[in-house]
């Protein structure tokens, strides 16, 4: 396997390989992370590594705690995450492609990147002014049977978003719109599917894509039959993610 240094950027969410991250940095550990990334050349990737936070903050504390209210918040590329951070993260992650990184006045950042590729974590540099990672890229393989489970899926994912909709179709993505490589059509399902952290972490590191489009078959079924009995669940909007507030 190939393996890679890079930025770790530790988020509440997990993503995927394909699918845009809108980022909002003001924490001074990431705002070095984007300065740093904006020296790479236009015609390079501004890379860096997401991995979904198993145990710590994704915000850093920034006042006194109680009981004891003369503590000083916590400062520094670890902050939020405990002595060793590598064990506050899942250890399965995505390359993120960052296209566009604006700094406005204030030294913020608006970010907006893309997933690329899995890696897994293998350790963490603490000593800069930001996590580096060192990461191994992980192969993407097919499995078996995984063309005819796309199909399978995409059936379960329409039938999915009819009943989160309450069967608005039009409020519903087209046939014409969904893609149909069994690759594509796991990751768009793992993240637009309304799960947690946990669930999508386990389709993210899945062994090969027929094991994660077997088990997004399994998990559309079960929730739209929970829907089924919860006519009153509200509806919820899949086409959109929220800003992380980093």
């Amino acid at each position: 396997m190939t393996s890679v240094r890079l930025p770790l950027f530790p988020l509440n969410s997990v993503l995927f390989p394909g699918l845009v991250l809108p980022l909002n940095i003001f924490e001074e550990r990431y705002r070095a992370m984007m300065r740093d990334l904006l020296k790479t050349g236009e015609d390079e990737p501004r890379r860096f590594a997401v991995v979904a936070i198993r145990d710590g903050r994704e915000v850093a504390p920034t006042a006194p705690g109680l009981p004891d209210q003369t503590a000083l918040p916590e400062r520094g590329p670890t902050a939020g995450f405990g002595a060793d951070p590598v064990q506050a993260f899942h250890r399965v992650g995505c390359i993120a492609d960052a296209a566009t990184i604006r700094e406005r006045e204030d030294g913020s950042f608006e970010v907006l990147a893309t997933g690329t590729a899995r890696v897994r974590l293998l350790s963490v540099d603490t000593s800069g002014p930001y996590l580096v990672a060192e990461l191994e890229e992980l192969p993407e393989e097919a499995g078996e049977g995984a063309g005819a489970l796309a199909e399978g899926v995409l059936r379960a994912f329409r039938n999915y978003q009819k009943r989160l909709a309450g069967a608005r179709e039009r409020s519903l993505t087209s046939g014409a719109d969904l893609p149909d490589e069994p690759s594509v059509v796991s990751y768009l399902v793992a993240a637009a599917a309304v799960l947690d952290i946990p669930a999508k972490q386990r389709l993210l590191q899945a062994p090969d894509i027929a094991t994660r489009l077997a088990e997004e078959l399994k998990l559309l079924r079960a929730e739209t039959a929970v829907i089924r009995h919860l006519p009153s669940l509200p509806a919820v909007d899949l086409t959109r993610a929220p800003t992380s507030p980093n």
